[in-house]
């Protein structure tokens, strides 16, 4: 159980480090990659993605709360030797949520000259968090939760497959689903991902801030949850490859 949780942690800093370091570069002014663009963001999480799922291969990778939960939904074990329950989930959960506040931590370490420097307190939000471009809370709950569902089914499916890809695969899923539905609400896709980093933008003593939008903060926990969750239920009906 240790060693799930130590994978788990570091696996996902290195996610939020990676992910959340490529939104401070393009947002932040001064930043010698401000204004780099969507496309940026959306490789950069890719190759967060890619990075982190290396790194916590011990105990299956997952680096995500609603991956987890579709894991389990979908009777699949969480790794070689390690069933599917709720002990086990909560461990992985815990180690990603505090692995994500770590992950947000050192990019606040990096950047702090920059969010010093910086005068817009959205921007800063941003690095930590996602947000809505319309704010509709029942659409973007419904844009989370399909775009959740796209990566955990893909990822359920992609371990019955005999190719191999591993890590590739799943960073290449999470750019080609940034740059077709991360437009409404910044997919955030996992919950750990925005609740940590938000907790640790509430923590922080940043020069530019106003509040940590926790008004919002349940859309990108209650959505991925359910994109888990269905992509979990589907798998059982699902015809799998060959």
């Amino acid at each position: 159980m240790g060693s799930i949780f130590l994978s788990e942690l570091i696996g996902t800093a290195l996610l939020v480090l990676l992910g959340c370091g490529v939104v401070a570069n393009v947002a932040l002014t001064g930043s010698k990659g401000h204004g780099g663009g969507w496309l940026l963001v959306s490789f950069g999480w890719g190759l967060a993605v890619f990075a982190g799922v290396y790194t916590a291969a011990r105990s299956g990778a997952h680096l995500n709360p609603a991956v987890t939960l579709g894991l389990w939904i979908a009777g699949q074990d969480f790794a070689p030797g390690v069933a599917a329950g709720l002990p086990h989930a909560a461990v992985y959960m815990a180690g990603q949520l505090i692995g994500a506040m770590a992950g947000a931590v050192l990019v606040y370490l990096c950047y702090k000259k920059h969010f010093d420097a910086e005068t817009d307190a959205g921007a800063v939000l941003g690095v930590f968090v996602t947000g809505s471009a319309i704010r509709t809370p029942a659409w973007n709950v419904l844009t989370e939760t399909i775009a959740t569902f796209v990566l955990v089914y893909v990822v359920l499916l992609l371990g019955g497959t005999p190719s191999g890809l591993g890590p590739l695969a799943v960073a290449l899923l999470v750019v080609g689903i940034g740059a077709s539905l991360g437009g409404p609400t910044g997919y955030a896709l996992n919950p750990a991902r925005d609740l940590g980093p938000r907790i640790v933008h509430a923590l922080l003593r940043l020069g530019r801030k106003t509040g940590s939008d926790w008004a919002y903060a349940w859309i990108p926990v209650a959505g991925p949850f359910l994109g888990g969750l269905v992509a979990g239920l589907a798998y059982h009906v699902s015809p799998l490859p060959l």
